[in-house]
């Protein structure tokens, strides 16, 4: 690429942002297909009084991944050396954010997922930092899904802690 940004109306350029936008939402849906079998068995779990209400979640995920699909793009599309790192790290918190649906709700495990979660975060902050290199303002669209998976991982450790992840058997 050249020492300028593809132009933002180019064919090249509107398909790059086409494949950002329906790689982050296969994720999307990847992630949702291990997550709606189990709303069932999310709903017996005992949750604290800062859960938002499930009509929340989707409006949230569908922001979230619309903007950092932008965000990828803005990237992809910045003139700059060897942009590949901050791409695979795009790729690899998308993965680990499917790997919290499928610890958290597939294995109906909020340990296994408070584990996961945490990766999560920081493969997003990896992103951010490496984003930062190539488009502040892409770096930027990444900051509100950091917020909210921060937010997820208090949930998520809470929901761990009051459905007996603090439980601990004292032998006789």
């Amino acid at each position: 690429m050249s020492a300028t940004a593809e132009p933002v109306t180019s064919q090249r350029s509107l398909i790059g942002l086409a494949v950002a936008v329906v790689v982050c939402f296969a994720a999307s849906f990847i992630g949702n297909a291990f997550t709606q079998p189990n709303l069932d068995w999310y709903a017996t779990l005992t949750k604290p009084n800062f859960t938002p209400p499930n009509s929340v979640f989707p409006v949230v995920w569908t922001a979230l991944y619309l903007a950092v699909a932008v965000a990828a793009w803005l990237v992809w599309r910045a003139p700059g050396p060897d942009k590949r790192p901050a791409l695979i790290a795009f790729g690899l918190q998308l993965l680990i954010g499917v790997l919290w649906s499928v610890a958290f709700f597939g294995m109906q495990s909020p340990g296994a997922g408070l584990v996961v979660i945490m990766a999560y975060l920081i493969a997003i902050v990896v992103t951010i930092i490496l984003f930062d290199r190539f488009s502040r303002a892409g770096a930027l669209l990444m900051i509100p899904l950091a917020l909210w998976v921060a937010f997820a991982m208090a949930l998520n450790f809470a929901l761990w802690a009051m459905n007996g992840g603090l439980a601990f058997s004292v032998a006789p």
